[in-house]
């Protein structure tokens, strides 16, 4: 099987999915952003640009770089047969709902490149779950990225009782190639590592604020202090973006399905969603402030 990866073709561009497709683009690699809509793919252009301009800010410190070429790099398409027509790495950053993945794989697997590698960017399935819709269960696995990942740039690969291991290996090398640190993962596990801390973490800080114990605010606080890290509980949802913790919310237990109404009440039904929108449980622009 060859396994070398030139090009790449990012399915969705969401807070994350741009961000993927901006790194590998700036990386070196020519990238196809897809979406469902030119409507979409307008506002994730813009998102590259405004991409673009923090590299230069916080990676570079000067403008007109290699952060400025990397624009050039990405192509864009809401026809999904072009978008992964010639790619040899096809990565998938759908919204988390497991129908809507394997909807979306049963779809690109006829379209695609029969040597294509197909990765999922999940932060909660398990690849077995998704593996017979992709129709190349051998050549899938997961590769979860952090937001941020210029800064958390860590890469989870994590592939299922079927995966060759020629694809996984070939998926670490990308992952090395792209400025991330591959986080092998040995068998599969949901939540692989980065969740599996960090997921029980946030929701127990949701659940202090459902049931009135403390504002965002105070566990924030309460969080750095005694902790020393750099952002609170509530900061990293912001960051992560409240639909995607919506997501995982609603398909977890009591405790996470009242994380989520209340989510879905208060911030994602009045346009809240987070840093990306400009205002989640903080306000962004200067300082963020209460909500």
């Amino acid at each position: 099987m060859t396994t070398h990866i030139q090009t790449v073709a990012v399915l969705g561009t969401g807070v994350l999915g741009s961000q993927i497709a901006y790194q590998t683009a700036y990386s070196g690699f020519e990238v196809t952003a897809y979406d469902i809509s030119d409507e979409l793919l307008e506002k994730a252009r813009s998102g590259f640009a405004g991409l673009a301009a923090r590299y230069e800010r916080e990676v570079e410190g000067a403008s007109g770089g290699p952060a400025h070429a990397a624009l050039s790099r990405i192509t864009y398409s809401s026809a999904l047969a072009d978008a992964v027509r010639d790619a040899d790495l096809v990565i998938e950053s759908a919204p988390e709902r497991l129908a809507l993945k394997r909807d979306l794989y049963a779809k690109v697997g006829p379209l695609a490149r029969e040597k294509a590698i197909f990765v999922t960017n999940s932060s909660t399935l398990l690849p077995s779950q998704l593996a017979d819709a992709t129709g190349r269960p051998d050549r899938f696995l997961a590769l979860h990225f952090a937001n941020e990942i210029w800064v958390h740039n860590t890469a989870e690969v994590m592939g299922h009782p079927g995966t060759d291991p020629a694809a996984y290996d070939a998926v670490v090398d990308f992952a090395r190639r792209i400025g991330m640190v591959p986080i092998e993962l040995r068998k599969e596990q949901p939540g692989y590592v980065v969740n599996s801390i960090q997921v029980p973490y946030l929701q127990a800080a949701q659940a202090l604020v459902v049931n009135g114990v403390a504002d965002a605010e105070t566990v924030d606080t309460a969080w750095r202090t005694a902790t020393g890290a750099p952002h609170g509980p509530f900061q990293s949802l912001d960051v992560i973006g409240l639909a995607t913790v919506y997501n995982i919310d609603a398909a977890g237990d009591e405790e996470s399905q009242a994380n989520a109404r209340y989510l879905k009440e208060h911030y994602i039904d009045k346009g809240k969603l987070g840093r990306s929108t400009g205002e989640g449980f903080y306000k962004y622009g200067t300082a963020p402030t209460r909500s």
